[in-house]
């Protein structure tokens, strides 16, 4: 009897440990404004960019974009940060962040994330010499610049693609040109840094993106995260200081062969039916998340002052048999498995974000 009753227990042992280390079957997605995206997936928590701040427009000046220089440092407003991290759940909901690229409004409150949650942040140089800035320690932050194949726990696995920014060398060098941070910045007296894209947040190189695969129970599925592009240099290589990082389409090419895939099941993404055009034959995504389509200063709450509307990438992605997921507004949330992507409930935290 005492047998069959420790056999009994062993099994149940057995079963929870092996569940707890399953892969997992879904992946939930939360649009939190701009280009943040939060991915929960079994034991993967990661938050990508996380601007929440809103810095004012008139900080601003100079350069083709108008957003080279600023007329005094800015600090993070770390009271909004740590109210949507509240609400999403406190120091369990995150345990990775990705950043995209360097600039402000992806990188600007990652110092702040990383406080609250003591995640790590995986992203380019230039992210982790801000972290440095703001006097976090540089085992904190790993660097990638493109190709790192990661595996993130049992069936999910994540490739880093070296892509590129919006916008062209001739209107907006500043903005566009790949551009590393080649020490760490100085921050004021009050711990300040600069959020110019000609000062302490240039993009870093380029933007990474993610592309994520889970071998799940019930199937594969998989996804890509891109949080900003430009259609001018996607078949253009990326050259740094010398270095050629390949261009952004061979670099995913690469990625999708290293990964076995042909298609994924989402692309979110930026850059319109312009970008559109160019990636959707090579990544052939069955649907299509818009981000960072909702403006740069108005405030986090109440969300979006307008809903998502682009005629021309609606028709391209209709034509192409891709599913657009619009998102009507902040904290949106979506199930991504092997079956395709659903929306979610997700009332709780908009509720507790005063969210419409």
């Amino acid at each position: 009897m005492h047998q069959r009753l420790r056999r009994s227990w062993m099994c149940l042992v057995l079963l929870v440990a092996c569940a707890a280390h399953a892969a997992p079957d879904h992946v939930d997605i939360t649009w939190l404004s701009i280009a943040n995206v939060h991915f929960d997936a079994g034991r993967n928590h990661i938050l990508a960019d996380g601007y929440i701040s809103r810095l004012p427009q008139e900080l601003f000046f100079g350069g083709g974009g108008g957003f080279a220089n600023t007329h005094r440092a800015a600090l993070p407003d770390a009271t909004a940060v740590r109210e949507v991290f509240d609400a999403m759940g406190g120091k369990s909901s995150i345990n990775l962040i990705l950043a995209g690229h360097s600039h402000w409004d992806h990188t600007f409150d990652t110092a702040t994330w990383v406080r609250l949650s003591g995640a790590r942040v995986i992203g380019s140089t230039s992210t982790c010499l801000q972290l440095r800035a703001q006097r976090l320690r540089s085992l904190r932050c790993t660097p990638v610049n493109g190709s790192e194949a990661l595996d993130l726990s049992p069936g999910v696995r994540m490739w880093v693609i070296r892509w590129n920014h919006s916008g062209t060398h001739d209107q907006n060098p500043e903005q566009h040109d790949p551009v590393e941070l080649r020490a760490v910045p100085v921050p004021d007296a009050s711990g300040a840094l600069r959020a110019g894209v000609a000062e302490d947040f240039p993009n870093g190189g380029g933007t990474r993106a993610y592309l994520f695969k889970v071998d799940g129970p019930g199937g594969t599925f998989s996804w890509l995260y891109q949080d900003s592009a430009g259609a001018s240099d996607l078949t253009a290589p990326i050259l740094v200081d010398g270095h050629d990082f390949g261009a952004p389409l061979d670099n995913l090419r690469r990625a999708l062969a290293a990964a076995h895939l042909d298609s994924v099941d989402l692309w979110i993404a930026t850059g319109g039916a312009d970008v559109a055009k160019l990636v959707l034959p090579v990544l052939r995504p069955k649907a299509y998340l818009p981000v960072h389509w909702d403006g740069l200063f108005a405030p986090f709450k109440p969300g979006p002052a307008a809903p998502f509307s682009d005629a021309k990438l609606a028709e391209l992605l209709d034509a192409a048999r891709v599913s657009l997921v619009t998102p009507a507004g902040y904290a949106d949330r979506w199930r991504l498995d092997a079956s395709g992507i659903r929306p979610v409930d997700n009332a709780t935290m908009k509720h507790r974000l005063g969210l419409h």
